[in-house]
């Protein structure tokens, strides 16, 4: 059985806007390539941060194919979330037929319902392809907690299922799953200001989203944690702390294409109803971003 793709740094990567709204095609081949290019193992789109839920399926598509062109070798696993289990279905088929090499499965958009609803969109989803996938847990943004008895389960039934982002907050969580299936599934962290509390906790792989502006220094964050540098970590850790706070708050996509905006790597254009970040919010953000700029330590360099 090949690798799991689901592994080390792996930008959730943003999706540029032209000032007329349309994607942004060149800049977003570019943009990931500069973060593999920097060390990140694969690349993520169409998720929270990639501004999923704004985008139509044939934008979704298209971003698939300039993706899987760019990243060469470096495995594209885009977001599956939809509206409806048929239209997530259609998604996993087209980016298994465009050449992605893994699914990260969402619960579905806007419904909640039960878990026994949640469940048969899962297993509807991972028989699409035969595609590895990972399963994203994120109860605060979509109202849907995959506890660790559930993942365990639906590991069971389904083995291309080889991954999970955790993403609820709770450091506990990842012993929790570790303690039930073992090694049978990786455990990523999916939330930038829990990655070496997360690694410590057994977390094998990191879905980021301020490697967007700083890929060198997420990967040598995550690296240093994942040998036990413990030193060498906390120091980096305890600057990138600010500016990974950011991806932690209701606006943290614009403040995470605002911080790419100041490093030279793309612009704050979201798409509505989303606005650019402004007011308090967009002046204490860009005291974050040029007081880190302006102390960025020699390990992140």
């Amino acid at each position: 059985m090949a690798p799991s793709p689901f592994r080390h740094v792996l930008p959730a990567i943003t999706t540029p806007f032209t000032a007329d709204d349309a994607v942004d095609h060149d800049f977003l081949g570019k943009h990931a390539r500069w973060q593999l290019d920097q060390g990140c193992s694969g690349i993520i789109p169409l998720g929270s941060l990639g501004e999923g839920a704004t985008l139509d399926e044939g934008e979704k598509v298209a971003i698939l194919k300039t993706l899987v062109a760019a990243a060469g070798d470096h495995p594209v696993l885009p977001g599956i979330a939809a509206l409806s289990t048929r239209q997530a279905v259609r998604l996993a088929q087209a980016a298994a037929d465009a050449g992605c090499r893994g699914l990260m499965v969402l619960p579905a958009y806007v419904h909640k319902g039960g878990m026994h609803e949640a469940r048969a969109h899962l297993d509807a989803v991972l028989r699409a392809t035969d595609l590895p996938c990972m399963l994203y847990n994120n109860p605060p943004a979509y109202g849907v907690d995959f506890t660790p008895p559930f993942i365990a389960d639906l590991a069971a039934a389904h083995a291309n299922l080889v991954a999970v982002k955790e993403s609820s907050g709770d450091a506990r969580r990842v012993t929790a799953v570790k303690a039930l299936v073992g090694d049978r599934l990786a455990v990523l962290v999916g939330m930038d200001d829990m990655l070496c509390e997360g690694v410590a906790a057994g977390a094998t792989g990191w879905v980021a989203g301020l490697v967007n502006a700083f890929p060198a220094e997420s990967v040598r964050l995550f690296e240093l944690a994942r040998d036990g540098q413990h030193a060498a970590a906390r120091a980096l850790y305890r600057w990138f702390l600010p500016l990974l706070r950011l991806d932690t708050v209701p606006e943290f996509v614009q403040l995470i294409k605002l911080v790419q905006q100041e490093v030279g790597q793309g612009n704050e254009r979201v798409r509505l109803p989303r606005l650019p970040a402004s007011g308090a919010l967009r002046e204490q953000a860009l005291m974050v971003i040029r007081e880190a700029l302006a102390a960025m330590p020699e390990a992140a360099q």
